[in-house]
This record gives C-alpha cells, structure tokens and sequence, in this order.
C-alpha cells in the first residue's frame, strides 16, 4: 500500500477525547516536551513548511492535532509536555487528554508507533523518563529521535548520542535516530520506521 505524502490534510485538532476520529486506519504518534521540535520533524517528514504550526509560545498549544495522509495514516501530534510557565488548570488539562488518548482512546489498538523525541542538546529530562517509563511499561512501540543535532558540534554530538544509547530508559532494540529539520537528518530512517511498524510502503 503506497503512500502519497502530499496528499494531507489536517483533519482536527482535538481539544476533547470524544473529537478523536475513528477512522481505521494507523495512527503514528509524535512526543516530546514543549518546543523539541515535533512540528519541525513533522514538517519535514511531509516536505511542508508549514502544515504543522511551530508556535512562538512553547507550550501554547493543548490539543492533538491530526493529520491525516492519504486516507492511509494519521500522524497524531501530541501536545507538548514539560512548559514550566504553563498554569495548574492548563497542565490538568494537558494530563487528561493526552492520558485520555493513551487510554481511552476508541483506536488505540490502531497506534503503530510512537516518535518520541529527545532534544539532543539536553538530553533525558525528567518528564521525558516519565513518558519513556511509560512506553516501556505499556509495551507500545516507540523510536527516540534525537532532534536538532546540527546545533552540535561533533564532540558533543558523539557524547550525548552515546548517553540516549547507554540509557536505561532505553531499551537496547529502540532504534535511535539523530535528526535536524534543518539539514534532513534523519528523516530517510524514520520514514523506514514508520513503513516497518504500520506496513505501508513509502
């Protein structure tokens, strides 16, 4: 089954469990902290420039947003975790719909795959070993994506590529892909992933 990526369309952005569609159809799920770069992996995924918003506030946006691509896959764009300036009822808000979305969640039989993405620059941080833990725990596929490497010079691209491999968190079969959505780093191997875990040909 070929994919078309430039036939897609972003078909909601949901603010509630009871928006989430249930087309049947995979779903590949996108994770990371406020402002590591989700919207510019998927971006550059999809050779788009701006189908999925990179806001200027981290953390603005609670809702998942997603798209689907050529009536054949969903890309679910999680929203950010981590924003420290985010408010109490915000982060309840964030807890319950993406918790909802793990875990009551009509398709959740129809998740492939889950991007996690790590900012390379900093490596693991704490909310980033809850969702890790999480995944492990759930059993539910997932890759790391060490985003932004290009803002790394060599010596510390080759440490901190060395310290997400020797994490604990990570277990030694998770496939670790360093990226840059400046350069394209990375997006080759990840779309290799995607194709393996939802059996759709790129």
């Amino acid at each position: 089954m070929a994919l078309n990526t430039q036939n897609v369309n972003l078909k909601i952005s949901a603010g509630r469990i009871n928006q989430f569609p249930r087309d049947p159809i995979p779903q590949v799920a996108f994770s990371g902290r406020s402002n590591v770069g989700k919207s510019s992996l998927i971006n550059t995924l999809l050779s788009r420039k701006s189908l999925a918003r990179v806001s200027s506030a981290p953390g603005k946006t609670i809702t998942i947003n997603f798209y689907e691509i050529d009536k054949k896959l969903f890309f679910t764009d999680l929203p950010g975790y981590g924003y420290a300036k985010r408010t109490f009822a915000d982060k309840e808000v964030w807890s319950a719909l993406t918790d909802g979305y793990f875990t009551n969640n009509p398709n959740i039989d129809l998740l492939s795959l889950v991007v996690q993405l790590i900012d390379s620059r900093c490596g693991i941080t704490k909310d980033d070993t809850m969702m890790l833990s999480f995944l492990v725990e759930t059993g539910i596929p997932f890759v790391v994506v060490a985003t932004k490497c290009d803002k790394l010079n060599a010596t510390e691209r080759k440490k901190n590529l060395a310290a997400l491999r020797e994490s604990e968190l990570i277990p030694p079969d998770v496939s670790i892909i360093p990226f840059s959505s400046l350069k394209g780093e990375g997006k080759a191997e990840l779309w290799k992933e995607i194709a393996l875990h939802t059996d759709i040909k790129i």
